[in-house]
C-alpha cells in the first residue's frame, strides 16, 4: 500500500494514477475535509495528456474554458505587447488545448474519481507529525500507519521534505491578491496578462465562462523576513496607482481579505530517502510565472505510477526511477519560472525594451519557446 500525504491536486492525481496502475493507495489530508483554496488554475497540454489518460477530460470539459488567446499588455500604458494563439493551430501543434478553470472544479473531479476507485482510501482530518524513512508515519492523534512507500505531496511547507533537506521556503517579496467576479458581456474569452515594473495582473474566464478570475501580484517595498506587515491592501493600490484605466478598474474589484505571499525553494539533488519520496510543491515549489505548479505535480503523478508499474511495485526501484526522470526537468521549470518573473517585472531600461521587441516580432502561432515545456 502506498501512503500519499496531502489531498490536493498533486496528491489526488497520484492516488488515481497509482490506483489505475493496479496498486492500493491511502490518502491522508490534514484539513477537516478535502477541498481547494483559491480560484483559477491554468492547465497546459503537458498536464492535459495525463488527465486524458486518467479518463477525466469529459468531466472537466463541462466546467473549463478554452481561451482563444493569451494576450500580453503593459500595465501602465495599456500597449499590446504580444499574443499567443491558443486556437486550432495550438491544438494541432501540441495535441491538447490550453484550458483555464476553477481549482475547486478540478479537485472535485479528481476527488470524485478517487472515491469511485475501490483501491483508494481517503481520510481527511489526519495531521501527520512524523515520517520515517522506513515508511512508518505518525499522526497528531497518536496513531501510526506503516506503508510500503510514502509520497509527501504536502505542499510548499512540507513536513515530509525535512527527511531529505533542511532548507526553507524563499520569499520573493511579491504578494498576490486574487478573486473572482461574475462575467460581464464585455469580457472576452482570452487570458489577458498585464505586465509592468514590479507588478502584473492576470485575467481569464472560468467555470464555463460564468466567472472572471483575476490575480494581481506586486513587489512589496515593505517586505522584511519574519514580518507580516507587508504586501497590504494599501500597498496593492499604491503599486497599481500609475496603471492604465482598465487595470486600475480591475484592481478595485479584487478582494483584499487575504493575501498570498509568493514563495519557492531552490532545486535540490534528491527527493527520496528510503521508502519516502516527494511530489509536487513538496519536491519542487516554483513561482507562478509559467503557470506550471499544478501541471508539474500532475506530470509527477503520471511518472511515479508508470515506474511503479514497470517495477512491479518495487518501491526502491520505482522511487529511484521516478526521481531520476523528473528531477532535472522540474529544476529547469523552477529556474525558468524565476527568470520569467524577472523579465515581466523588470524596471530598468534594457530588459523591458528587449522583451517588448521580442514580443512584437513573434508570430501568434510561433510556439518555439513553449515546446520544451508543453511537448511531453
Amino acid at each position: 500500500m502506498l501512503l500519499v500525504i496531502g489531498g490536493g491536486i498533486g496528491g489526488m492525481t497520484t492516488a488515481l494514477a497509482v490506483a489505475q496502475a493496479g496498486f492500493d493507495v491511502h490518502v491522508v489530508e490534514q484539513s477537516p475535509e478535502f477541498g481547494e483554496i483559491g480560484a483559477g488554475i491554468q492547465l497546459a497540454p503537458n498536464a492535459l495528456r495525463v488527465l486524458d489518460r486518467l479518463g477525466l477530460l469529459p468531466a472537466l470539459d463541462e466546467v473549463w474554458v478554452r481561451p482563444h488567446n493569451i494576450v500580453f499588455r503593459h500595465t501602465d500604458t495599456g500597449k499590446h505587447l504580444g499574443t499567443i494563439d491558443l486556437g486550432p493551430a495550438f491544438h494541432r501543434h501540441f495535441g491538447q488545448p490550453y484550458v483555464v478553470l476553477h481549482r475547486g472544479d478540478l479537485l472535485d473531479t479528481l476527488l470524485g474519481a478517487c472515491r469511485d476507485n475501490p483501491r483508494i482510501t481517503l481520510e481527511a482530518g489526519r495531521e501527520v507529525v512524523d515520517v520515517r524513512e522506513d515508511g512508518q508515519t505518525w499522526f497528531a492523534d497518536g496513531t501510526g500507519l506503516r506503508a510500503d512507500g510514502v509520497v509527501g505531496a504536502d505542499g510548499l511547507w512540507s513536513r515530509t521534505r525535512a527527511l531529505v533537506s533542511d532548507d526553507e521556503p524563499i520569499c520573493s517579496a511579491y504578494v498576490a491578491y486574487r478573486g473572482t467576479a461574475p462575467a460581464t458581456e464585455s469580457d472576452v474569452d482570452d487570458e489577458v496578462i498585464w505586465i509592468g515594473p514590479g507588478k502584473h495582473i492576470v485575467q481569464y474566464p472560468i467555470r464555463r465562462g460564468e466567472l472572471r478570475n483575476q490575480v494581481a501580484v506586486f513587489r512589496s517595498s515593505r517586505y522584511g523576513p519574519g514580518s507580516e506587515d507587508w504586501g497590504t491592501p494599501d500597498e496593492l493600490l499604491e503599486a497599481f496607482a500609475t496603471s492604465c484605466a482598465p487595470v486600475r478598474a480591475a484592481i478595485e474589484g479584487i478582494p483584499t481579505g487575504r493575501r498570498w505571499p509568493m514563495y519557492d525553494r531552490l532545486p535540490i539533488d534528491t527527493w527520496t530517502k528510503g521508502r519516502v519520496t516527494l511530489l509536487g510543491d513538496a519536491a519542487h515549489p516554483m513561482l507562478q510565472y509559467l503557470a506550471q505548479g499544478a501541471c508539474q505535480a500532475i506530470e509527477d503523478a503520471d511518472c511515479l505510477a508508470r515506474h511503479l508499474s514497470e517495477e512491479d511495485g518495487a518501491i526502491d526501484a520505482a522511487f529511484a526511477g521516478y526521481q531520476a526522470e523528473r528531477i532535472t526537468r522540474t529544476a529547469q521549470v523552477q529556474t525558468v519560472a524565476r527568470a520569467w518573473g524577472e523579465i515581466w517585472h523588470a524596471d530598468d531600461l534594457i530588459i523591458p525594451a528587449l522583451r517588448d521587441r521580442v514580443f512584437a516580432r513573434r508570430a501568434t502561432d510561433d510556439y518555439t519557446d513553449l515546446t520544451w515545456l508543453y511537448q511531453r
